[in-house]
C-alpha cells in the first residue's frame, strides 16, 4: 500500500471507530506500523497529530448527536470518549465557541465535516522526518504567451475566477497544440491579499482578446514540489508543507515577486500532475541530507 493509501485507511478506521478507545497505538498496530512512523506519517501528510485529528472527528459525530436529540449531552460524552462532560464540553467550545447546550437549544447551527481528502505527493524522510518530496533547482528563463488577470483572496469567489480563466485559455488553444501550461501567482503588494495571476504556455500565440500577454520569466533559484491534484483544494495542505520544508531543510524563502509557479505537464488537463516552484535564497545546502 502507498503511504497516502495507509492514511486514506487509517481515516476510514477513526471514522467507524470513534466511540473506541482510539490511540496511537492502537491505530498504528492496526496497520502493522512502528507507532513513531506512523505518528511522523500522519502528521506529514494530514498537518496535525493523530489526536488532534481523532478529537476533530468525535466533536463533528458529536455535533450530529446533538441536533438527533437521541441522547444527553453527558451519554454523549461518555459515548464518544470525552471522559467527563467537562472535558466535552470545553473541547467543543474551544472547537465551535458554543457550548453544546448552544447547539441543543437550536440558538446555533453548525455543519458536518466530512472525512478529508488524503493529498497525494511523494515524501522523504530527512533525519528522522517526513516531509513532502522537494528538489532544489534553478528555474530556467521562460518566454509564456496567455492570459493575465487578477483575483482577490478574500473574496468568496475567486476559485471559480481563477478556473473559468484558466479554462478561457484552455478553450482559446487549438486541441492539437500539445504544451505544458505555467500558472504564475505573485504579490501585487506587501501584506495584500489580491494577486496577479498569470496563466500560459511556452509558445507563441496571438489572440486578439482583452488580458493576453506574452512575458519573459526570468530565472530563480526554488525548490521543487510534485502533487497530484487541484491546486487550489490543497492551498492550506501546500502551506504546511512548505513550511515543514523550510524548517527541516534549513532553506529561506526568497524576497521575489513570484508567490509560486505551477506546472502542467499538458494545457488540455489541467487536472494531471503537477510541479509547483516556489522561490527560495541559494544557501549552502550541505544541511539537506
Amino acid at each position: 500500500m502507498e503511504h497516502y493509501e495507509v492514511i486514506e485507511s487509517s481515516l476510514l478506521y477513526i471514522e467507524n471507530n470513534l466511540q473506541q478507545p482510539l490511540s496511537l497505538e492502537s491505530v498504528s498496530n492496526t496497520f502493522n506500523m512502528s507507532k513513531y512512523y506512523f505518528h511522523r506519517l500522519f502528521s506529514a501528510l494530514m498537518g496535525c497529530s493523530l489526536n488532534q485529528y481523532i478529537l476533530s472527528r468525535r466533536l463533528n459525530t458529536s455535533v450530529k448527536l446533538i441536533q438527533n436529540e437521541n441522547l444527553s449531552l453527558t451519554d454523549i460524552a461518555y459515548q464518544l470518549n470525552f471522559g467527563t462532560p467537562s472535558s466535552f464540553t470545553r473541547a467543543f467550545k474551544n472547537q465551535y465557541g458554543i457550548a453544546p447546550s448552544v447547539l441543543r437549544k437550536k440558538e446555533k447551527t453548525l455543519t458536518l465535516v466530512d472525512i478529508p481528502p488524503v493529498i497525494k505527493r511523494p515524501i522523504k524522510n530527512i533525519n528522522g522526518d517526513i516531509v513532502t518530496d522537494f528538489t532544489l533547482t534553478d528555474f530556467e528563463t521562460i518566454r509564456l504567451s496567455g492570459i493575465a488577470f487578477e483575483v482577490d483572496l478574500a473574496t468568496s469567489n475567486y476559485k471559480e475566477k481563477i478556473r473559468s480563466h484558466s479554462k478561457m485559455l484552455v478553450d482559446s488553444i487549438d486541441e492539437t497544440i500539445s504544451s505544458s501550461c505555467y500558472v504564475i501567482y505573485s504579490n501585487c503588494q506587501p501584506n495584500s491579499t489580491k494577486f496577479k495571476v498569470l496563466c500560459g504556455i511556452p509558445q507563441n500565440i496571438k489572440i486578439d482578446k482583452p488580458n493576453y500577454f506574452t512575458v519573459d520569466v526570468q530565472p530563480f533559484f526554488c525548490a521543487k514540489f510534485n502533487y497530484f491534484g487541484d491546486l487550489l483544494d490543497i492551498g492550506d495542505v501546500f502551506i504546511t508543507d512548505f513550511a515543514r520544508f523550510l524548517k527541516i531543510s534549513k532553506q529561506e524563502t526568497e524576497d521575489s515577486d513570484i508567490e509560486l509557479i505551477q506546472v502542467f505537464e499538458n494545457i488540455h488537463n489541467l487536472d494531471s500532475a503537477y510541479h509547483i516552484f516556489v522561490p527560495i535564497k541559494k544557501l549552502p545546502i550541505d544541511s539537506v541530507h
